[in-house]
């Protein structure tokens, strides 16, 4: 009897939940093409744990496999760097040789026939595994088409100086198919370029044009410019274009919160757009000062108002004696009465909203957001309008491509200075929520072009469907 072969899409995300979640998401799309998935798991030595998050996909999920790889102790302060993501390209480096025995483990099993390995841009590091095993490659970019674009062109901004971004300052940096991006601007893990951090994405940089091809979380019409520039071959000088499938936008399917029902009831007694949405996602917190000014100026603007707020910061201190940030003392934290005189209009969360459902809700009218891209889709596929508050990442890459070149967002002033007074937040709420200059028109237009993309025959859609025939197409397994 002839045994029945599983085609198997591998897929390989960075440590922790932000980008394990993306991962999970794109999963989910291809089991429903009739693929085995198998998800390589790096176990958290620095992150919260991602158990009870695995446990429930898993649950509702039996075509996605999880696998974890042995675990590696790394101190954080085990690298030269104050950021994070080069302990992140650090800790990758150091499972090769453990993704090496699973890779060649699932691909010697005889049901298994692999038709794709898919990797955060964090694992670059896989990409030679991959070649080594003969198993098509492909990066999974979970940022949009013109940030990208730029990590595209960073080897060609590196040879070009030798300054560093933060040196080169307010500069506007000239990538092809994008507007001038301050220099400044850039991600801050690669403002200095001695920094391991920098070493990690210019590694990156390096190897994009390696792969058999890069997914990407965006969709045609949202970023028409970006991807042209990138299909003509602009960004990597004697080389072929890489190929980009758009396959966006891809959101956030999985509950991972509680509590969210009662802002959602609350939301059902508003007037139609009425309510501006502020939240800045699991790692934005602001200090006691900033939250203060961002209630006053809530206050002052007389507009309605969900706001999800998050303790500040813990000190060094602090984080040596608790595990966690602790929930919110809003008494403590906001203007004296600021509840009770704001309770007719506006609305407080404790750390968490499901913001996806928020987004959606037709009693949102704006949303004040940190820009990360996740975000930026949710408000999207809601018809949203944003005023764009950057914090971290490549945040403020987005805030330029948001209000430049997508016109989708307004800026807010402050941001780069650490302080964003009062009196902004009251002038940027009110300019959005006004909606003067024909924002919220350009919001639904992309948010119609976004169901567009994903219906049959639409853009995404249609290159989900030529990567499954790709990878659909009859493979004679190397032991057959």
């Amino acid at each position: 009897m002839k045994m029945k072969i599983e085609e198997t899409i591998v897929l390989y995300p960075s440590p922790g939940m932000g980008h394990l979640v993306s991962m999970v998401e794109l999963a989910k799309l291809f089991t429903r093409q009739g693929f085995k998935l198998i998800i390589l798991i790096i176990p958290p030595s620095y992150h919260t744990s991602t158990a009870s998050f695995i446990t429930t996909v898993s649950a509702s999920n039996p075509s996605i496999t999880f696998h974890h790889l042995p675990k590696i102790d790394l101190p954080p302060d085990s690298v030269p760097s104050p950021h994070h993501e080069a302990l992140q390209f650090e800790l990758i480096r150091l499972h090769i040789p453990n993704l090496t025995r699973a890779l060649h483990s699932i691909t010697s099993h005889p049901s298994t026939s692999v038709r794709a390995f898919i990797a955060d841009f964090f694992c670059s590091t896989s990409l030679d595994v991959a070649a080594h095993l003969n198993i098509h490659f492909y990066f999974f970019v979970t940022s949009g088409a013109a940030v990208l674009a730029t990590f595209l062109y960073l080897t060609t901004l590196h040879e070009s100086t030798t300054l560093s971004f933060r040196e080169l300052g307010q500069t506007p940096l000239d990538i092809p198919g994008l507007p001038p991006l301050p220099a400044i601007d850039m991600p801050l893990p690669i403002l200095d370029r001695d920094d391991p951090a920098y070493e990690g994405f210019l590694y990156f940089s390096h190897q994009l044009s390696k792969a058999k091809g890069i997914i990407l979380n965006s969709f045609e019409s949202l970023e028409p410019r970006a991807l042209k520039s990138i299909s003509d071959g602009l960004h990597v000088p004697n080389a072929p274009p890489i190929p980009v499938h758009c396959i966006g936008p891809l959101i956030m399917s999985e509950k991972r919160g509680v509590g969210g029902d009662g802002c959602l009831k609350w939301l059902d007694a508003q007037p139609e757009k009425s309510v501006v949405f502020l939240c800045f996602g699991s790692l934005g917190l602001f200090s006691a000062e900033q939250l203060r000014e961002i209630a006053l100026g809530l206050e002052r603007s007389g507009h309605r108002f969900l706001w999800v707020v998050r303790s500040p910061p813990l000190t060094a201190e602090q984080s040596k004696l608790v595990s966690a940030t602790p929930e919110p003392d809003l008494d403590a934290l906001l203007p004296p009465g600021f509840v009770e005189r704001t309770k007719e209009r506006g609305l407080v969360m404790k750390s968490w909203a499901p913001q996806a459902a928020v987004l959606s809700h037709g009693s949102v009218g704006g949303f004040v957001t940190h820009c990360g891209w996740n975000s930026v889709l949710e408000a999207i596929c809601g018809g949203v309008a944003m005023v764009a508050w950057p914090l971290y990442a490549e945040q403020r890459m987005n805030r330029v491509f948001l209000v430049e070149e997508m016109k989708l967002a307004i800026p807010i002033d402050g941001f780069d200075r650490g302080m964003v007074g009062a009196m902004e937040v009251e002038r940027r709420v009110r300019q959005l929520m006004s909606d003067d200059g024909g924002l919220r028109e350009r919001v639904l237009r992309a948010k119609h072009q976004a169901i567009a993309a994903l219906s049959e025959g639409g853009s995404s859609n249609s290159v989900l469907v030529g990567l499954v025939k790709e990878w659909k197409k009859k493979v004679v397994p190397w032991w057959w």
